[in-house]
């Protein structure tokens, strides 16, 4: 045996050492997701009153694999430490928008009936597809039984709410009669082109294209049809802006709570007396999400987000992610030469927000 394969030896006996080292840091172990004893049984008891063989959930558990990576991931979400201009940067480059328009055009009538029969734009479902998933061309690498498992079961905070979507995965894979360890998508669980988790994906998802599935991992008329169902279930106001362009002063003011995932609660008056007025007539009244966008020269961008401002913070509880795909689909518009109704912006705006 040479040094080099000894050499070679040593290291692969390291690597097999730290991993055993890193799993037994975490608590967990070869068979940690035991379908026969603990939260695991739980878990399984618990689906299993919903009509779920038994059987074939313990199948389908034993299968699962803990990932430190998942666990690493969701604390490096973009949305976590990016400012406007960096966020924005990543969701509104030529090919990005572009391949918006290419698909929407390729989806012309699925798209034409979503907007007609739930009254939300094409574009917007277009740059939700657009932010999420480039149009379906990356919808994750993670199998989502993994994910799941291992974030149900470890994550420090939000293990309650994670049990409770492995337990609607489940429930989807069994009476879609998909093998819950083919499923891929994001370290979140977060499914096929629209990224619905799975209780989303069991609320939501509807057979848009007749076929007697609900498919969101293969199929984009599926995907297309459940988004403007999941954003009329949240209230969509056809034919409302998503915001206003607002002026204010260099440095936002303080005690105003800026760029909030949350109704619209501050009035303009209020905002008036704040140094913040709106770029067009707007009643003293009314009830806006006041927004500082962090621009690349240093300076404070304002907008006021109105209802539909919020109804896509539901779908991502970021303002940086309504934000990015207002501003998507305010482009796939402009570039179909489509004039809108349902959004405050001229290419001077937008040009100059960038």
């Amino acid at each position: 045996m040479t040094v080099t394969t000894l050499s070679r030896g040593r290291r692969t006996l390291a690597l097999a050492l730290g991993g055993l080292l890193a799993l037994a840091a975490t608590g967990v172990s070869a068979g940690d997701f035991d379908p026969r004893r603990g939260e695991v049984k739980a878990l399984v008891d618990e689906v299993a009153e919903r009509g779920v063989a038994r059987e074939w959930l313990e199948t389908a558990l034993d299968q699962a694999d803990f990932r430190q990576e998942v666990l690493d991931a969701m604390s490096k979400a973009a949305e976590h430490h990016l400012v406007w201009h960096e966020y924005r940067d990543i969701f509104l480059g030529e090919e990005r928008i572009a391949k918006g328009v290419a698909f929407l055009e390729a989806h012309r009538e699925a798209f034409a009936r979503a907007e007609a029969e739930y009254g939300v734009p094409a574009e917007i479902i277009t740059a939700i597809l657009g932010v999420e998933t480039r149009y379906g061309e990356v919808t994750g690498d993670h199998r989502v039984l993994d994910s799941l498992a291992t974030l149900a079961f470890h994550h420090p905070r939000r293990g309650d709410f994670f049990r409770g979507e492995l337990a609607a995965f489940l429930e989807i894979a069994y009476r879609q009669e998909v093998g819950p360890d083919s499923i891929e998508g994001s370290y979140a669980g977060a499914m096929g082109y629209p990224q619905f988790i799975p209780s989303s994906y069991r609320a939501y998802a509807v057979d848009f294209d007749g076929d007697g599935q609900r498919n969101l991992w293969t199929d984009p008329v599926d995907a297309i049809g459940s988004i403007a169902n999941y954003f009329a279930e949240h209230r969509w106001r056809p034919g409302a802006p998503v915001y206003h362009e607002a002026e204010g002063p260099a440095t936002p003011p303080e005690g105003i709570d800026f760029n909030q995932a949350k109704p619209p609660s501050m009035s303009v008056a209020e905002l008036r007396d704040q140094g913040i007025t709106p770029g067009s007539e707007l009643a003293d009244d009314t009830r806006v999400v006041p927004l500082a966008l962090a621009m690349a020269d240093g300076s404070t961008r304002y907008r006021l987000g109105r209802d539909n401002f919020y109804v896509i913070t539901r779908y991502n509880h970021s303002y940086l992610y309504a934000m990015a795909a207002t501003e998507l689909a305010e482009a796939v518009a402009e570039a179909r030469g489509r004039p809108s109704g349902w959004f405050e912006s001229t290419v001077a705006d937008r040009e100059a927000s960038q």
